[in-house]
């Protein structure tokens, strides 16, 4: 958090009408005012200052957006690829004429500056006093700062703007497109409040967006980046998730899997409030055992949430049935999501409000106990040019504690037999650990299930046979007869009895 100076006027805040912007600035900005909206060309300015100027119609305010470089069809256009209707917006067009282009109506003997912008100046101000409006866009500042011609000209017009506003108790959002040579600190310094938009293009993938609020006189804001996005429908903020401001909620029974072969490793099942670690090679299980959690707990009347990052949705559902679970049934009664996720197409930001959004309910709705990220290997490897991914997930597992809720994370080491290396260290943040490894037995391929990690109680330390098979899982009795666990490759010396039996033995 950041704070500047005392609370607003009379607590009452303007809100500006874009989902999370407003949370993010703690109810919306102070009224009577002046904001700078700062952002190269296509970061977003202009859908923002036309989502805050519609808010002000629905509220039944008076608003006026002065555009200096856009018609007004440019911006019906804008209006209308998003749904909206300007109807109730006054829009002023004080830009060049075609006739002013012919050669017998440029200046000879006069700088244009001194006469455009005084003409200008008083076309804004004339609108001002017969409109009396409450919100004021003006888009953008690089035609005034083209006019002046010089740095002081141009703060002192900036200045005798922002002091006639005040005057007549608007709230101004001031668009600046920087396309100055340099950054202009002079304008942020004279603005109330100072909200950043930036669009950053990866290597692959589409183009990310965040802003951050530089400036904000006089009232608590959250600080650091917030990705959003422009949808049809404006601009979706996405607030940077914080578990300090999200209070701890008490523990409930542990979560069953509805084996109890599996419950009995983990000392009775998962507390809530803990995140669990399921980590081995590829096609050992980790997936498979990630969504019994999830369907025991959908089946007990409790909501989970899975994230695909690595199948289908289709995939993961046919999989699941031929494992004998069908997840249609929880799925129609709504206690069972299964979400597939596009890394390519989504920031870190915009899935953490994801799985925020379903822990804590829609609609009046219960929010989910249960959260499956399948795997950390698709969330990391689809944005490796995104920075501090692991403090973001640090982050991400504090929330979901702090809510009580339980989180699988499936993490598929390199490699299937032998030393192998896990891409990302998330162990140290888990409260458990499962552990999964094939081993070699009597010229079969067998897979073996392990925990070796649990913060909150005792556990088993014993290594059980883990079979899959269209009856589900299935996991036999302790085998003492191992050596090589801890190296990746598990040799397996006992007597035959030992070993769960199959249909082809």
């Amino acid at each position: 958090m950041s704070v500047e100076q005392a609370a607003p006027e009379n607590g009452r805040l303007v809100a500006t009408g874009v989902e999370g912007l407003d949370e993010i600035l703690g109810g919306g900005l102070t009224p009577n005012r002046v904001y700078l909206l700062e952002g190269n060309p296509g970061s977003g300015k202009t859908t923002l200052a036309i989502q805050c100027l519609l808010d002000g119609v629905r509220r039944g305010e008076s608003v006026l957006y002065v555009t200096l470089s856009e018609t007004k069809a440019e911006l019906t256009a804008v209006a209308k690829s998003h749904g909206w209707s300007l109807d109730g917006v006054h829009i002023v067009e004080l830009i060049a004429e075609e006739a002013d282009l012919e050669p017998d109506n440029q200046y000879a003997m006069f700088e244009p500056s001194e006469i455009e912008q005084g003409a200008m100046a008083r076309a804004i101000l004339s609108e001002v006093e017969n409109r009396k409006p409450s919100r004021v866009v003006i888009d953008s500042l690089s035609e005034i700062r083209l006019l002046a011609q010089s740095s002081l000209r141009y703060r002192r017009q900036v200045l005798a703007l922002k002091q006639f506003f005040i005057g007549r108790r608007c709230t101004v959002l001031l668009l600046d497109d920087k396309t100055s040579e340099v950054q202009d600190l002079q304008l942020q310094s004279i603005a109330h409040g100072v909200v950043s938009l930036e669009q950053l293009s990866p290597q692959y993938g589409a183009e990310r967006r965040r802003l951050r609020i530089a400036k904000l006189r006089g009232q608590l804001y959250q600080g650091g980046y917030h990705d959003f996005t422009i949808r049809p429908g404006g601009l979706a903020v996405y607030p940077r998730l914080v578990a300090a401001n999200h209070g701890a909620e008490d523990s409930v029974e542990p979560l069953k899997s509805g084996i109890d072969e599996v419950d009995a490793l983990l000392g009775g099942g998962i507390e809530f409030g803990t995140s669990v670690l399921l980590v081995g090679p590829a096609g050992s299980g980790k997936s498979t055992l990630s969504t019994q959690f999830a369907k025991s707990a959908a089946e007990a009347g409790m909501r989970a949430a899975v994230f695909a990052f690595d199948e289908r949705r289709q995939t993961l559902l046919k999989r699941s049935k031929a494992l004998g679970m069908d997840l249609s049934g929880v799925i129609e009664e709504g206690t069972l999501t299964v979400t597939q996720v596009d890394p390519a197409e989504l920031s870190p930001g915009e899935f953490a409000h994801q799985v925020r959004r379903a822990v804590e309910g829609e609609a009046g709705e219960p929010g989910a106990k249960v959260v499956v990220i399948d795997s950390l290997n698709g969330y990391m490897n689809a944005m490796p040019e995104e920075q501090f991914l692991t403090a973001q997930l640090h982050e991400l597992l504090t929330y979901l504690g702090n809510k009580g809720v339980v989180t699988f994370l499936v993490v598929a080491q390199y490699g299937l037999v032998g030393d192998m290396q896990t891409p990302v260290d998330t162990s140290y943040v888990a409260d458990a650990v499962i552990l999964f490894r094939f081993f070699e037995a009597k010229g079969h391929v067998r897979q073996a299930i392990s925990v070796i990690k649990k913060r909150i109680g005792e556990h088993e330390r014993t290594i059980r046979e883990l079979r899959l098979s269209h009856r589900g899982i299935e996991v036999g009795g302790p085998l003492e007869q191992f050596q090589g666990i801890l190296t990746g490759t598990p040799r397996f010396s006992g007597p035959n009895d030992s070993l769960m039996r199959r249909g082809d033995d």
